[in-house]
């Protein structure tokens, strides 16, 4: 074998630590086992979530509960859904909660974490100390309620957005994230006359895409997943998102919504299908959203949690 040859095989071979002995395949298929088994934790619950989702109710009544294995597919349990009522409103207060939510959010964290990433602002230690406490103490329950109360929340979409609207956590890692930007960018941006809104829309933000696209996640995650808030603080059940729609279904003894309980008390649906074919719809924005965002999670949340 010429020296050439060697040297290529080095240089393609993994870089391996002198004491490291390479796995073996006892050791390789372990792992594989491993990992296919995560897999399958994963993916097979949801696997018979869509299966039973898709299944007609002779086919779940004669299994007797979840399917596993398709015998026959229909979708009229996504068709009666979305066909008005209830559901499709509980959809569209989701969305509309969730991009408001988001933007709402995003918008005042942004502006906190430059804020607090100057450290000749303002007040810059005493509001920094008075945001981290928030983490650790909080007001409770019944006075959060009082105070909603009082400001005429109740039976409102703002109620599902203001009392969750700002994350400290989220703040503190945006702020560590632009006190990681250099500041020479800045300040001869300021020496040329820019103010900082200017600074912070054409420097700090188109610098800061990975952390503002993990951010942005994990904000709409938890609004398009939140319930508790519509539970305590809305009465009208046509106001409710689709998450609490999904909880009168799963409870016991609690009724299909308006529309469709006539199609599953004359046996034309199953409850067990409305069911997870709500879960299905629930799991659709995340499922679509997070591959996009994947990439942006190693750098905007790494980078901005150890630089600052």
């Amino acid at each position: 074998m010429s020296v050439n040859t060697q040297l290529i095989r080095s240089l393609k071979a993994p870089a391996r630590p002198a004491w490291e002995e390479p796995p073996s395949k006892v050791g390789l298929t372990a792992k594989g086992g491993f990992l296919l088994l995560c897999c399958l934790g994963v993916l097979g619950p949801l696997w018979i979530v869509i299966v039973t989702s898709l299944s007609p109710k002779p086919v779940i009544d004669r299994v007797g509960g979840l399917v596993v294995i398709p015998q026959g597919i229909t979708f009229i349990n996504y068709t009666e859904l979305l066909s008005g009522g209830q559901v499709s409103r509980a959809i569209m207060v989701s969305v509309g909660v969730t991009l408001f939510g988001t933007l709402f959010s995003m918008t005042v964290s942004v502006f906190a974490a430059y804020g607090l990433s100057r450290p000749g602002s303002l007040g810059h230690r005493f509001f920094l100390m008075t945001m981290m406490a928030t983490m650790f103490f909080g007001a409770g329950l019944i006075p959060t309620y009082l105070l909603v109360q009082s400001l005429g929340l109740t039976d409102s979409y703002l109620s599902l957005v203001l009392p969750s609207a700002v994350s400290v956590f989220n703040i503190l890692v945006l702020r560590a994230f632009f006190m990681g930007i250099s500041p020479e960018l800045t300040e001869s941006a300021r020496i040329d006359g820019a103010s900082d809104l200017r600074i912070l829309l054409t420097i700090i933000l188109p610098l800061s895409r990975a952390v503002l696209a993990v951010i942005s996640l994990f904000y709409a995650v938890g609004y398009w997943s939140a319930w508790f808030n519509a539970s305590i603080y809305l009465t009208d059940q046509q106001m409710m998102p689709l998450q609490n729609v999904l909880i009168q279904l799963v409870q016991k003894n609690t009724q299909a919504p308006t529309g469709l309980q006539q199609a599953v008390h004359t046996g034309q649906l199953s409850s067990l299908g409305l069911q997870m074919a709500v879960m299905v719809l629930a799991l659709i924005p995340v499922a679509v959203a997070s591959p996009f965002v994947q990439r942006h999670f190693k750098k905007g949340m790494l980078t901005g949690a150890i630089k600052g």
